[in-house]
Formats: C-alpha cells, structure tokens, sequence
C-alpha cells in the first residue's frame, strides 16, 4: 500500500481565554507540497522502518519519524488486537517541528495503512483518537481527512480545563466546523528557516502555561477578523481581502504571542515578502515555516525569502492549496 498525506498551513488559535466554555480552535490551509508519501507492506511479525534516503536525511529527522510511525502502527493495532508485523518504506519526508504538521501526517498514514491492509476502516477523527493527535489543533486531522481551508471548532472546558498544547494533550480532535475549498490559482510560497532556537516539546508547555489566559478582547477581535473577512474572502476568492486578514492575525492574541517569542529572522522574511509583492505572509504555528499568498508574482517573492535566509540557510517551496486529503492505493 502506497498513503500519500499533504501538509498543512497553521494561520491560528482562535480561543485562549476559555470564558464562553470552550478552548483552542484553529484555522488552516491545507498544501500540496511538501508531502509525505509512505509505503507499507505486512510481514509477520515485527516493525521494520526503512528510509528511501538514508544516506542523506539527518538522523533527528529519522528518529521522530521512527518514533512516531512505531507508536501509531502499535496504539492501531492494539486498538483492534492485531497479530503480525509490518515494513514502512518512508519514500518522502519534510523537516520535523517546522510548522507544517508532519507529526500528525505520519502518525495518521501509518496507523490508516495498517488498519486497511487489516480491512478496517475508521474516521479520520476517531484515527485522531488512536494516534493521540487534535489534543489542541484540529487541522493537521482535518487536513488529512478532507484537506482545503479548515475551521475547527475547539474543546469544551470539561474534555480539557487547561491550556496545553497538541503534543500534551491528551483531548480527543475537536469538531471541523466550516471546511471550504481554498481557490487552488493562488500560490502559496514557504520559506523555512534553518534555525536551531525551535518551539517544541516542554519549551511548547511553558509557553502555554505563562501567556494563557488570552485577553478575551483579543479573541474577540481576531474572532471577527475571522468570521467577517478572512472567511467570506475565501468564499469570494478575494486574495486582496484575505492577505488583510492573514496580515492583522499575526499582531492579536495567542499568534502574537508566537510571533513575538521568534528569531528577527522571521519577522524579516514575512516583510520582505509583503514588500516584494504578497497580499498577506505570516508564520505558519510556533515556526519557523513562513507563508505568503500571491496570484501572479511568485518568483519575486520566493527569492525575496531566499535573500532574508542568505545569512542562515534554508528551504523555500512553490506550492498550492489541496482541497482533498490522503490518498491511498494497493
């Protein structure tokens, strides 16, 4: 069996204030490239994890992705009392940690093949539940379910009472409540940094724990901003609107917050590709991957990214919205 799973966009946490009952809820684009693609075939006992590019990935990139195909393939088969084994040939890959959703994907995509090389089939919501992925985000399970622009709608105080995120959170992937396709002309440019100072793990926790509650007036107004532009823009297919919005979110709450805890590098290559052309660019979650959203000069703003990382390094992507999900075949 060949699952190929797209990756996703993080514009924001909506609600990190928590006073109408409710927290978290995000908003996302779901993206054609970079992707996952993992092969995976039955044997009798066993989990054998076999990488296309040995040669050349680097090894903490090999780990987490071992690590995490490991323990889905295992919480998927113990869920169901599996018997025997299998091999996950990983055939393409993009960085960990950087902002685009990679631990979702590949915990999804191998406990998904395992379960339908055993005949199962379950929702992408309950797979969510089996993996341990939603706990905070619900876009990286939306995103591999149906793909496109991605509204969820959160977690009620009671399933989660504290401020946590993804990777420590234990809450079951909140409800998708609005899911549109994302006009696939515009072209979305990535452009991630290679810097070491990344958010993840119990530096993520901390974050959380010291800046939430949000102020209930920022919610309010990124609620808005949400709800009365960004949204209809995507609905009308009005890029002009819809860079406004993406371009106000990165200064109200728990986006600023991300924003302002990141290298200077970041908020350079978010200008520089506003100033070379973008109708709106910000930081896809905690980082370090920046986005931009333009219709007809891509180049100019993909090198502009280029010139901001020269010092540092890094990758930049061409690439557009995918209004489905993962994709298998036998």
């Amino acid at each position: 069996m060949i699952i190929k799973t797209p990756s996703r966009l993080h514009l924001t946490l909506i609600d990190l204030n928590g006073s109408i009952g409710r927290i978290d809820g995000g908003v996302g684009i779901t993206i054609q490239e970079p992707r996952f693609v993992l092969k995976v075939e039955p044997n009798d006992s066993g989990i054998n994890i076999i990488f296309k590019d040995l040669k050349t990935l680097p090894a903490n990139l090999m780990y987490d992705y071992s690590q995490k195909i490991e323990n889905a393939s295992i919480n998927a088969m113990n869920q169901f009392d599996l018997k025997g084994g299998f091999d996950f040939f990983v055939e393409e890959t993009y960085p960990v940690h950087s902002g685009l959703g990679s631990g979702t994907q590949i915990s999804m995509a191998a406990a998904k093949a395992v379960l339908l090389l055993n005949g199962i089939n379950v929702s992408a919501r309950n797979l969510g539940r089996i993996v341990g992925r939603g706990g905070t985000s619900g876009i990286g399970v939306a995103a591999f379910q149906c793909g496109g622009f991605i509204v969820d709608g959160g977690h009620s105080n009671i399933e989660k009472p504290s401020f946590l995120p993804s990777s420590a959170s234990k809450a079951s992937p909140p409800p998708l409540i609005a899911h549109y396709e994302f006009p696939e002309e515009w072209n979305i440019i990535l452009a991630t940094p290679k810097l070491n100072d990344q958010v993840s793990g119990k530096k993520e926790v901390n974050i959380f724990q010291e800046f939430c509650p949000i102020p209930l007036r920022e919610v309010e107004k990124l609620s808005h901003v949400l709800l009365m532009q960004m949204m209809p823009a995507v609905l009308d297919k009005n890029i002009e609107s819809f860079g406004n919005a993406l371009n106000k979110i990165q200064d109200i709450g728990f986006k600023k917050v991300e924003n302002d805890l990141q290298h200077h590098l970041i908020g350079d290559i978010i200008m520089d590709m506003r100033e070379a052309g973008a109708f709106g660019a910000g930081m896809s979650s905690f980082g370090p991957t920046v986005f931009a959203v333009t219709d007809d000069n891509p180049k100019n703003i993909l090198n502009a990214a280029k010139d901001a990382m020269a010092d540092f390094g890094g990758m930049t992507h061409l690439t557009k919205a995918q209004n489905e999900g993962a994709k298998w075949y036998i």
